[in-house]
């Protein structure tokens, strides 16, 4: 192996040509060594770009600028002496043969500096950092049924603001990864999902709604009241297809300003009704003037899924993040979260909600007749609720 300059040398001799692609419009003066000595922070740019198929969107995931990406990846092509992108009008970018063929190893090459990292701090015991988001539905109960299942899963949540926020954090490689819902249309180019829970979702309406007597109900039977959405009603994809789905025509929304204001606008009117989930914390029900009802015939769901930095549908995920994975399939097992049957629960369809192996799609037609209900004494635990909950009141099975 040849020497490496140093740098008093490096500044006196010209800089090499670039071997391989004769066409490489490259910059005269970078610094070029043909060292195979990859840069990670470039090579993290060329799988941005290849990602997003778009210079300033790539850039925009990575928090950088236009610039500043352009130039990575110009300097990879120059040490790597093959032109790995074809520049468009302004309207895109693809790969050339060099290009596809250099992406699957250059994923592998920023998971290896990954795990090497992992395996230095290893002694530190440095935690698994998790992007969470949906905090009025609280994911961080799933997370803390997790970590009890697994007290040596080591990790550290942090609050996100929605799906595209954690998106961004994970392409700047700010997190590890992140929890919440993935929604229909999100764009996920670069990243990959897997559904860790199903869960079961009740209307909440206020004491004086017309139906908050009823022992349960059907969705079809909220038709004509108002569904509150605690934001704009655009931005909430599940509540909006719920909607669509069972002809709920009245909507409103409003500033997301935490569980009290909107549980609270929800008691206030006796026209509108939400979703929240069936195993909601014991202080959600106890507020007064408020009633939840289970949701029967088809009971929705609600898709929680863990988020990374890969390819979508990648075979396996990086090293550091398997033991999260697992922590979360032995806790689904035990737990029974991933419980699906189209007759009798309901999924948006198309749509990232469809569990890995399982049928996805809408639920059955509302079947006709008095709806059958479980007794209060059976738990639902087979949904992940508590025995005292009114998710207690489920359909036999």
């Amino acid at each position: 192996m040849r020497q490496r300059r140093n740098d008093a040398q490096a500044d006196r001799e010209p800089a090499p040509e670039p071997v391989g692609d004769p066409d490489l419009d490259l910059d005269p003066d970078l610094d070029l060594d043909l060292d195979l000595d990859l840069d990670l922070a470039q090579v993290r740019a060329f799988t941005a770009v290849a990602d997003a198929r778009h210079f300033g969107r790539a850039a925009g995931r990575l928090g950088i600028s236009q610039q500043a990406l352009s130039k990575r990846v110009t300097r990879l092509e120059a040490h790597v002496g093959v032109r790995l992108l074809e520049r468009g009008d302004g309207h895109g970018v693809r790969l050339t043969e060099a290009g596809v063929r250099f992406l699957t190893p250059a994923r592998r090459v920023l998971d290896a500096g990954g795990e090497a990292v992992a395996a230095a701090r290893g002694g530190t015991g440095t935690p698994l950092r998790i992007d969470v988001w949906g905090h009025l539905y609280a994911p961080l109960r799933t997370l803390a049924q997790v970590v009890a299942d697994t007290p040596a899963l080591d990790v550290e949540p942090a609050t996100g603001r929605d799906h595209a926020s954690a998106a961004q954090a994970l392409h700047r490689g700010e997190t590890d990864a992140g929890l919440g819902r993935v929604p229909t249309a999100a764009t996920t180019a670069g990243l990959t999902h897997q559904v860790v829970r199903l869960e079961p979702l009740d209307a909440v309406m206020s004491a004086a709604h017309p139906l908050a007597g009823a022992p349960a109900l059907r969705p079809s039977d909220l038709r004509d009241s108002t569904l509150h959405h605690p934001a704009d009603p655009a931005r909430l994809d599940f509540l909006s297809r719920f909607a669509d789905h069972f002809g709920i025509t009245r909507r409103t929304g409003g500033p997301n300003l935490g569980l009290e204001p909107f549980l609270a606008a929800v008691r206030d009117d006796p026209s509108a009704v939400t979703l929240f989930p069936a195993d909601a914390a014991p202080e959600a029900r106890a507020r007064a003037g408020v009633r939840f009802v289970p949701l029967l015939e088809p009971t929705p769901l609600y898709a929680w899924s863990l988020v990374w930095h890969g390819p979508p549908g990648a075979a396996t995920p990086p090293p550091r993040l398997r033991p999260l994975l697992d922590a979360f399939t032995r806790t689904a097992r035990s737990r029974r979260w991933l419980e699906y049957d189209p007759a009798r629960d309901w999924l948006p369809s198309p749509g990232p909600e469809a569990s890995p192996g399982r049928s996805g799609g809408v639920g059955a037609q509302r079947p006709e007749g008095p709806l059958t209900l479980r007794s209060a004494t059976s738990s639902a635990t087979c949904r992940g609720a508590t025995p005292t909950t009114a998710a207690s009141v489920r359909p036999a099975r």
